[in-house]
């Protein structure tokens, strides 16, 4: 896992045949701006050489956080270093986890219904009601039809809100089920199983993995893990757990400012992603990320794991009882 302090971008021209060819490439470094500086510029000159020898490579390598990308690390403000582990922020303002060993496993389920599911068929129903009596120019049509879609609507919308949340709620049974199936054909394993706002989540402490190691790869596939968070785990070497709220999900409708907001960023623009940031940090002290569940399995710790575990627990308040968000 690579989570470098300074970055920098290299760029080198060259002309041939009356055309100038621009080729932009970053640098890193956890040591100095001025050793980003000078790796941006030799990787600048190498993709150049590349291009003019013939090969296919794209002159400007996008900006891009943390997304799987082969060959350049996560590329987040760094909060705080916890021996190997360090919490970032990413591209939309949340603190993350990164940890090189300490294997964590997000379960995705289908979305919930929203709350507001019925009253919008309600609504739908009226103004089909309504269109109706206009269309036909009668009022008794539309009076009627009004009130059939009061008295029939609503309790379908209902009907149809209560199905959505029993196969919600089914779906969150079998992929509890799944972790619980997976740790007693794997007995050795100590699974500590939080709640998410999008699922489940899965923390290993009876041991550390390289996160490119074959058996990883297979619990991912035994949990149903989602296949993005695998290959990033793999392409960056690192596991990853988001520690505070998404901002959409506590009424932050404004998006981190400056946009978008992949680090670094430029000094003349820092106030205002400060302020951005200050006014999230307040609201999200009232919400968790997660929630405790329960633990399965062995009870074995390795020490690694449990200091990535009380760092994240104490990250998301996962034994707050706080809304989670």
């Amino acid at each position: 896992m690579l989570v470098p302090q300074f970055w920098a971008e290299g760029r080198v021209q060259h002309r041939q045949g009356g055309k100038q060819v621009t080729v932009r490439r970053f640098g890193w470094s956890d040591t100095t701006q001025a050793e980003a500086q000078a790796m941006a510029d030799s990787r600048a000159q190498e993709a150049l050489q590349r291009l003019l020898a013939g090969e296919d490579l794209p002159r400007r390598e996008p900006k891009r956080a943390y997304n799987g990308a082969q060959g350049v690390p996560i590329r987040e403000e760094i909060l705080s270093r916890h021996g190997e582990t360090v919490v970032t922020r990413n591209s939309y303002g949340a603190r993350c986890l990164n940890t090189p060993n300490v294997l964590f496993a997000d379960i995705d389920l289908p979305d919930k219904p929203p709350a507001a599911f019925a009253s919008g068929a309600v609504a739908i129903g009226l103004l089909c009601a309504l269109g109706a009596g206009w269309l036909t120019h009668s009022m008794t049509v539309g009076i009627v039809l009004t009130i059939a879609a009061i008295i029939g609507v609503g309790p379908l919308a209902a009907s149809l809100q209560r199905a959505r949340r029993r196969k919600s709620d089914d779906a969150d049974t079998i992929a509890l089920a799944r972790v619980r199936a997976f740790v007693a054909v794997h007995p050795e394993w100590n699974a500590r199983v939080y709640r998410t706002p999008a699922g489940l989540r899965v923390l290993a402490l009876h041991q550390t993995f390289d996160p490119t190691d074959a058996t990883v790869a297979a619990c991912f596939r035994d949990l149903g893990v989602d296949k993005l968070y695998a290959l990033m785990c793999f392409n960056q070497a690192c596991f990853r757990a988001r520690v505070s709220p998404k901002p959409w999900r506590i009424g932050i409708t404004q998006h981190l400012r400056p946009q978008p907001g992949v680090w670094p960023v430029a000094p003349e623009r820092r106030a205002t992603r400060d302020l951005w940031i200050e006014a999230y940090e307040t609201i999200a002290r009232a919400y968790s990320s997660c929630s405790f569940v329960e633990s399965l399995g062995s009870g074995g710790v390795h020490p690694d794991a449990k200091q990535v575990q009380e760092l994240h627990d104490e990250f998301c308040r996962a034994t707050s009882q706080l809304p989670i968000a």
